[in-house]
């Protein structure tokens, strides 16, 4: 039974949780993490992608571009207020 997006979505959201600030995770890196956890035949790229894309939109991740593309947490400005 394949691995559904959602629980891709939450896994690849705490590993850049647990990864951020020490190293930069390209969304290479989580589909990649992902297929070694649950294996080809129950993860896809294709299933990888809509979970990233899930992440995105809904805003509980961003893209930062630093010499390449990453996947990262939103920042928070200094000034904004709580």
């Amino acid at each position: 039974m394949a691995v559904q997006i959602e629980t891709l979505a939450e896994e690849m959201y705490a590993m850049v949780a647990e990864c951020q600030g020490k190293k930069n995770l390209k969304a290479t890196d989580l589909t990649k993490a992902m297929i070694a956890r649950h294996g080809a035949s129950e993860c896809s790229k294709d299933d990888c992608k809509h979970a990233i894309r899930q992440l995105i939109d809904s805003g509980r991740c961003v893209y930062s571009y630093f010499g390449g593309s990453f996947i990262t947490l939103p920042h928070k400005e200094g000034a904004a207020p709580d």
